[in-house]
């Protein structure tokens, strides 16, 4: 090998691996919206191997059920529900129905590229809706039951690169996504004096089989990844899920109304001259506007 080449980020350690201790998590319950799959799913599974009960919340019985059989391989207590975040009755019934959680992970989001011109209404609500709004009622919840019982808690919540760079092709996304960078910040604020810490966490390009087929033809049309990375690689999903059990750890204690990006520095990536400009509805595939 010549090593006058870059090499990138060295990979990360196995699945399995953790930096904290066994049984960090050990009589506390995580709740995890959106862990039925991909990057929900993996950051339970590093909850659950430290320990943790998990309770995953999604709108997809199969999704829960597939989740649930193989989460419970790591000889952790899993339950489930079903539930549209969206639905603030819903969301209280979760919280009805389970032990209170002691940290809960906002995963659950709706996403899929579309330029502006093309978007409907109905698109634009059912994203921000999803992404934003059924965050804040989860959040609202949680946060509502910590304050009457007097206990601390933790939120994560699961944002964005584009909530401050912008994102051509996922207006509706990324403007939710900005607004969940706000609710970190606002409410980590407010909550901080009752012991409940809120803080973001943004993924990199971290693919898994559970991607959308839309964003999968995207990623497909782009070709090959790792050398767009400022790492050289795409990240692994374990990754995020370290991450999270860290913000959430009592190593982490002091750590609040932060959003940490787990994506090897590629959202500040900067050119001298720039990459060319490719308009998103050639990326996407799509021909001319018409109106």
């Amino acid at each position: 090998m010549d090593d006058t080449l870059p090499r990138g980020l060295p990979l990360p350690p196995p699945l399995g691996a953790s930096a904290l201790p066994p049984g960090t998590y050990d009589g506390t319950l995580v709740l995890v919206t959106g862990g039925g799959t991909g990057l929900g799913k993996a950051i339970a599974a590093e909850f659950a191997r430290l320990g943790a009960d998990l309770l995953l919340v999604s709108r997809g019985t199969e999704h829960l059920r597939t989740a649930r059989a193989e989460l419970a391989g790591l000889g952790t207590r899993v339950t489930t529900a079903v539930c549209d975040v969206r639905d603030a009755e819903r969301v209280a019934e979760v919280f009805d129905g389970s032990p209170l959680p002691g940290v809960l992970v906002n995963n659950a989001a709706a996403n899929f590229p579309v330029p502006a011109e093309d978007m409907t209404p109905n698109a634009w609500r059912a994203v921000v809706d999803i992404t934003l709004t059924g965050t804040f009622l989860m959040t609202r919840e949680f946060g509502r039951r910590h304050l009457a019982a007097g206990t601390p808690g933790s939120i994560i919540d699961v944002g964005a690169s584009y909530a401050w760079t912008g994102g051509p092709g996922y207006a509706h996304s990324a403007a939710a996504k900005a607004g969940v960078r706000n609710l970190v910040e606002t409410l980590a604020v407010e909550w901080g004096p009752y012991g409940i810490q809120v803080n973001g966490l943004v993924p990199g390009l971290m693919p898994h089989g559970d991607m959308t087929a839309d964003i999968r033809g995207a990623l497909d049309r782009a070709g090959t990844h790792d050398a767009r990375q400022p790492a050289l690689r795409v990240g692994a999903p374990r990754e995020l899920g370290w991450a999270a059990t860290f913000l959430a750890s009592p190593y982490a204690r002091f750590i609040t109304g932060h959003t940490l990006v787990v994506d090897g520095a590629n959202w500040q990536r900067w050119g001298i001259v720039g990459a060319p400009v490719l308009a998103d509805r050639d990326q996407l595939g799509l021909g001319p506007f018409t109106g």
